[in-house]
């Protein structure tokens, strides 16, 4: 096996992110249409509570919270709550520079009308790198969960392909640099301190 530097992994990563990004645009209609013909009444019900963002918000962000403070674990409850404030806003500015239709016309609120990026995709993959590193026997079901979050963007025609990727994507980065600011820089702990 050959092996490669972090540095050299990381834009490898980044390079592959970028390519599935892009190849998203180019399918975005043949995935609409897959999905349209997956509908069925089983698929209906368990997507409907995960697409919801209480669910979202309950399962990755306030119950983590709650076990985190039990066990005095301050500084992951801070970067989480960073990273999901920062997902929302990133994916609401994102959404006003782009301003991309809906493939489904909706009773959205003003900039919510527009598509890209998914912020339930933003939101679910910003928690990731986070939740992985706190509590890290669920890995499993975190990445599952915020898969079928953005899934369920799609089954429901909320969002394209690209959109969903997209907000994948960025989330996951952004809950990346947060994490990699804890280890560096351990802001939290020295703001606690004081």
């Amino acid at each position: 096996m050959v092996k490669i530097g972090k540095k050299k992994e990381r834009i490898l990563i980044i390079a592959a992110a970028l390519f599935l990004l892009l190849i998203s645009f180019f399918i975005n209609n043949k995935a609409a249409f897959l999905f349209a013909n997956a509908r069925n009444y089983f698929f209906d019900i368990a997507l409907n509570w995960i697409t919801n963002f209480g669910s979202l918000f309950f399962v990755l962000f306030l119950i983590p919270t709650l076990f985190s403070l039990r066990e005095k674990k301050y500084n992951h409850v801070f970067y989480l709550w960073i990273s999901f404030l920062f997902s929302v806003i990133i994916s609401l500015l994102l959404k006003f520079i782009f301003a991309s239709p809906r493939p489904l016309e909706g009773n959205f609120i003003g900039i919510l009308n527009y598509s890209f990026p998914s912020m339930h995709a933003l939101v679910a993959f910003a928690a990731l790198p986070i939740l992985d590193k706190e509590f890290r026997k669920l890995r499993v079901f975190w990445i599952l969960f915020a898969f079928f979050v953005a899934v369920s963007r799609l089954y429901f025609n909320y969002h394209y392909l690209s959109d969903v990727v997209g907000g994948a994507f960025i989330g996951y980065a952004a809950g990346l640099m947060f994490l990699n600011l804890e280890q560096k820089y351990n802001i939290f702990k020295k703001v606690y301190k004081k």
